[in-house]
């Protein structure tokens, strides 16, 4: 019995709830036989002062009105009892109701809770109300939507780290193959495609490895003052050589007096140096790619713009997804990349205390990609 009671809730409402009721009625009790001799006197007083009398009828005194006392005080003991006995089942009942009421949602919950640990997210519980149950409830399907979303994700990634890594061993494969039947030369340019491909295959498990580490934020970040002009300035620098190659120009605009960003120096370069070399990898010839800086508030605003070939606006909201990519034709050969580089920028500009997002008109309208740091006190 003692074991009922501990493993349902049900049973320890009810529980609480009779003990309550009990204590109650016993109380009632109590107070009523200690309190009914002197309200007995106090309301026939007048009867007493026309010299009926009766002395003090709750001590036993004998007197015309000691007998009416006792017959009182035992009409009153049976009323309270039958009142007791009534009130105690309509309260049992109340308590069994209310009981239920309050063990159907925890119950329904606990029930999608197992079915959910089998593999079923798409489990959900009825929300009614607005009280903590229906929080509880509301939350819990919330929950369940969530983990749903990861397991899909889950699938999806590894559906597209299979390809990623199927398109770079096929292309070994086929060429080994080729050299196995004499069917390619061995030559300089058929051992340089085999070891770019492999270069590929290597640069996306290094993608890969790069992010796990930061969306598990696995990595250390060295805060620290920064110049962001000069930051800037060094990753022009350094993609100098690939914008020439298409002949693209790099235009700076930065505000002056710009303060000192509070940031990993490393990992802030990562970021601009990825979002740079996207907007000079889409930019057609002779275009013009422009890298800008201004303080909002308490953050400096960088952004990068491209005149190359835009986003649709149905695109958007995925563009920081991993593994996504607008032009689903595009292989990591031809420029589409893996995907997985603007994850990364979104993941670390978030565990710097900022923001990314994307901006396009629309298909060959050009893009802006602007992330937020904070700045330096």
């Amino acid at each position: 019995m003692t074991d009922y009671f501990r493993r349902h809730l049900g049973a320890k409402l009810f529980l609480s709830h009779l003990a309550i009721i009990l204590v109650g009625m016993t109380v009632l009790t109590i107070a009523s036989q200690i309190i009914l001799p002197s309200s007995f006197n106090r309301h026939m007083g007048g009867m007493m002062g026309n010299g009926m009398g009766m002395g003090n009828p709750g001590f036993g005194y004998a007197g015309p009105m000691s007998q009416v006392y006792h017959d009182f005080r035992a009409s009153f003991n049976e009323a309270l009892i039958y009142a007791t006995i009534a009130a105690v089942s309509v309260a049992l009942l109340l308590s069994v109701f209310f009981s239920r009421r309050v063990i159907a949602p925890v119950r329904a919950m606990t029930q999608a809770t197992q079915r959910i640990a089998e593999g079923r997210n798409d489990e959900r519980v009825n929300v009614s109300g607005e009280d903590e149950l229906a929080q509880l409830a509301l939350h819990f399907n919330q929950m369940a939507e969530k983990l749903d979303q990861i397991e899909s994700m889950r699938r999806q990634l590894i559906g597209d780290v299979s390809h990623e890594l199927r398109t770079p061993l096929t292309a070994i494969k086929g060429s080994m193959e080729g050299l196995m039947d004499g069917i390619l030369p061995a030559t300089a340019d058929t051992f340089q495609q085999i070891h770019t491909e492999a270069d590929r295959l290597n640069r996306l498990v290094d993608d890969l490895q790069e992010l796990s580490r930061v969306e598990a934020r696995s990595f250390n970040l060295d805060v620290r003052a920064v110049d962001i002009s000069a930051l800037i300035k060094t990753v022009t620098k350094r993609m100098a050589s690939h914008a020439e190659s298409k002949r693209i120009t790099l235009d700076l605009e930065l505000a002056a007096n710009l303060p000192h960003i509070l940031a990993d120096e490393d990992r802030a370069t990562q970021v601009l140096t990825n979002l740079l070399g996207n907007a000079l990898q889409y930019s057609p010839e002779n275009g013009r790619v422009t890298i800008s800086a201004r303080q909002a508030g308490n953050k400096i605003q960088i952004s990068v713009h491209d005149i190359g070939i835009g986003i649709p606006q149905e695109h958007l909201a995925h563009i920081f997804d991993r593994f996504y990519r607008v032009d689903k034709s595009r292989s990591r050969q031809s420029g589409g990349g893996s995907g997985i580089g603007l994850t990364i920028a979104r993941a670390l500009v978030e565990a710097q205390g900022g923001r990314i997002w994307a901006e396009s008109a629309g298909a060959e309208e050009g893009s802006t990609f602007t992330f937020t740091l904070p700045t330096a006190k």
